[in-house]
């Protein structure tokens, strides 16, 4: 069964293509941030923010809207961008990323962004602050119908914290909580399964009682699929295993760890922002 139309299909890979083009233009900007992760993650930010989230940009603070929590705080370009180009700021305002007195600080700030819903810096954190939500919400008999997401790094689960929060979520058969994991293999220090393994991950989550989807977090229709799935599992919470490849859209930065925490520099950001332009260019005349 398709979620989507190849009108909308299209249009949310047009989407997140514009969004990859604005990392990179904050990044040089900045001269500072994250580059792989952000790039790997616009797929999935794109189908939230333009296709599956219970939001509006005119109200941020809405009591009916879905709640998103970033744990991996450091991908903010991309949910800044995503954020910007859904409306809640305006789009040049990302080229005040990391400067001094900017909203668009280095990780999210829930004091400076309202429509943000927690601060996140510290990893594992996210989680535990997603299931108390969560689980607030379920105490009150699930009234609100509202979804909560916790959007995670791989690397994130060296953390102790997560597997708390994974046991309690499991525990409380928490329905309204999907997690989502950027599988994309990579931490600051190397690959993941070089630094500290990490599979069998699906296992590892089902035997915490989550319903486990894996999907290519490049795929708009297998995204969509996987979060309408977790909606009509009423049993458990849901955890959705994205395998993205960290610095999608830019070739000399995918699959390379090294790009985890750094920037392109100005030439770099020159020759990623052409690959991206093209690529855009691809994805509607292929359409037409």
């Amino acid at each position: 069964m398709s979620y989507l139309s190849d009108n909308e299909r299209v249009a949310l890979e047009a989407r997140a293509n514009d969004i990859r083009e604005s990392v990179i233009s904050m990044l040089v900007e900045a001269g500072s941030g994250h580059t792989a992760g952000p790039l790997g993650m616009a797929d999935v930010f794109t189908a939230l923010y333009f296709h599956l989230l219970r939001h509006d940009p005119t109200r941020p603070a809405w009591e009916g809207r879905d709640r998103l929590v970033l744990s991996n705080g450091h991908i903010c370009p991309v949910f800044y961008a995503t954020m910007a180009h859904a409306g809640y700021f305006p789009i040049a305002e990302l080229q005040t990323l990391r400067k001094f007195g900017s909203r668009l600080q280095g990780h999210p700030h829930r004091d400076f962004l309202p429509m943000v819903e927690t601060s996140s810096g510290p990893l594992g954190s996210g989680l535990s602050q997603a299931v108390g939500m969560a689980l607030a919400d379920a105490r009150d008999g699930y009234e609100s119908g509202r979804t909560f997401y916790c959007l995670m790094s791989d690397g994130e689960h060296d953390e102790g914290n997560t597997w708390e929060a994974l046991l309690l979520a499991g525990r409380e058969r928490l329905r309204n909580l999907i997690a989502i994991i950027d599988r994309n293999n990579i931490q600051i220090d190397g690959f993941t399964e070089e630094v500290m393994p990490l599979e069998p991950l699906r296992a590892k989550w089902e035997a915490f009682n989550w319903h486990v989807l894996a999907v290519d977090g490049h795929n708009m229709e297998q995204i969509v699929a996987a979060v309408h799935e977790a909606k009509a599992i009423f049993e458990k919470p849901t955890v959705i295993i994205a395998h993205t490849i960290p610095g999608k859209g830019v070739s000399f930065a995918e699959k390379h760890y090294e790009w985890h925490g750094k920037p392109p520099s100005k030439e770099e950001g020159e020759r990623a922002l052409h690959e991206l332009r093209t690529l855009g260019e691809k994805i509607t005349s292929e359409h037409q």
